[in-house]
């Protein structure tokens, strides 16, 4: 086994995952990965749904009212789009 550092080069790297087949997102809970969690502040929250079309993890999940609800934190890696195109700072990310 190589061990991994800034000059190994990627043929030597250990696969660190496979996609079998595409649009399989839903069958791997990947929520776990994260590092940084995005905590939605409902009171500062305008509805102005800026932020679940950014989500590439589809994990802010919207009504039938078309409000947006909390995080599906068992798909969310954390990435912090959301927070960053809230305008009214109602999304925090916090280390977990």
């Amino acid at each position: 086994m190589t061990d991994i550092n800034t000059k190994t080069p990627m043929e030597k790297m250990t696969i660190g995952g496979d996609i079998y087949c595409a649009g399989n997102a839903r069958e791997f809970k990947t929520g776990d990965w994260r590092s940084m969690k995005p905590v939605w502040i409902e009171e500062k929250c305008k509805q102005c749904g800026l932020c679940f079309p950014v989500c590439p993890d589809n994990s802010i999940p919207v009504g039938e009212d078309f409000k947006r609800k909390d995080y599906n934190y068992d798909y969310c890696k954390g990435c912090g789009v959301c927070a960053k195109v809230c305008p009214f700072k109602a999304i925090e990310m916090q280390e977990v």
